[in-house]
């Protein structure tokens, strides 16, 4: 049997224990833990020795009441099952905690869960929010709006009249980009596989792969649309279209996708790239992996990731109430799924 350990031990350290051992008063405690709080060089110095000898460390929860900053920012997509957006959050998280914010997740994907959603990040007093998808829900962005909450939109589409600041590519340029470089290697009978068509970067990365192709006198010999960006929707519908035939090349407007028609292909006996082309979007760890070798066109997902955190930090620290939105290009990352040029 463990001996109960000592009562000073179990319990929370206080502000008032901090200030009795500095010898000032509470107040100064809480303005040394308060950021932009006036508080003299010494009496700074005083707190800090005695709360480090302590092992203090402030009551954030309590600090908000005062400030009205709860420093929390709420992350929210309805792309949970594509494995992309895992290292999305990843980078998104350790971005906002260097800032000294705390990200609140939340989950986009249904009508009521939207609902349920913005009612969290109102009881939880967010500072802001970054929403994370392509998708852009009115409904949800109306209800920040209403709320008073200051929002990016990371991966949305750039361009005038949105009506909130985006951090985003030119997805009609990364399909016109998609269209040339498969017509440069031979390709002539090209189909598209795409995501939602409610999402902006489905609709402009076949609207862009459409205008290159138009102008070498071509077309999409299909183009197919997925519910979700998942590896199961890339491989049904590659398995589709190998059973439509007609095709010699596939844009893909997703890694995801484009890794599951890899996989249709490889269960199909099709051979990548002498048979087939396949060309993703993104740039994701996973493209570059040896079973996979995917040539993709990488949009700068790091750079889109830290200017929707500086746009947010700058709204919710009064810096600026609608910085411009960002607009970052892509780039072609060859691999090994399409013939060499």
């Amino acid at each position: 049997m463990t001996a109960e350990a000592p009562r000073s031990q179990t319990r929370r350290l206080t502000a008032r224990q901090v200030a009795d051992k500095a010898g000032v008063s509470i107040s100064a405690v809480s303005r040394t833990f308060t950021d932009g709080a006036s508080v003299s060089p010494a009496t700074r110095e005083r707190v800090l020795l005695a709360a480090r000898a302590l092992g203090y460390r402030p009551n954030v929860l309590a600090q908000s009441l005062m400030t009205g900053r709860t420093k929390l920012i709420g992350l929210v997509s309805n792309n949970f099952d594509n494995p992309a957006f895992m290292e999305i959050f990843d980078q998104f998280t350790r971005l906002l905690q260097q800032r000294g914010l705390r990200p609140l997740l939340a989950n986009l994907s249904g009508t009521r869960e939207m609902a349920g959603a913005l009612d969290m990040l109102r009881q939880y007093n967010v500072d802001g929010v970054i929403i994370a998808s392509s998708t852009l829900p009115p409904r949800f962005v109306a209800g920040c709006r209403a709320a008073g909450i200051p929002a990016v939109h990371a991966f949305g589409r750039v361009g005038p009249a949105r009506g909130i600041a985006v951090a985003g590519v030119d997805n009609v340029a990364g399909g016109k980009l998609a269209a040339s470089t498969l017509v440069a290697r031979g390709y002539r009978r090209i189909a598209f596989l795409g995501g939602p068509e409610s999402a902006s970067s489905t609709t402009d990365r076949l609207k862009g792969l459409s205008q290159g192709l138009a102008t070498h006198g071509l077309k999409p010999r299909a183009a197919l649309f997925s519910t979700s960006y998942s590896h199961d929707a890339g491989q049904t519908l590659m398995r589709a279209l190998l059973k439509k035939g007609g095709i010699d090349a596939v844009f893909c407007g997703d890694d995801i996708l484009a890794i599951g028609a890899l996989d249709a292909c490889i269960e199909g006996k099709v051979r990548v790239p002498k048979d087939i082309g396949i060309l993703g979007f993104n740039d994701i760890a996973m493209a570059g992996w040896p079973a996979y070798g995917l040539t993709t066109i990488r949009q700068p997902i790091a750079k889109i990731i830290s200017a929707a955190v500086e746009m947010i930090a700058a709204m919710t620290e009064g810096v600026a109430s609608a910085p411009p939105s960002r607009h970052f290009g892509c780039s072609l990352i060859e691999r090994r799924s399409l013939k060499p040029v």
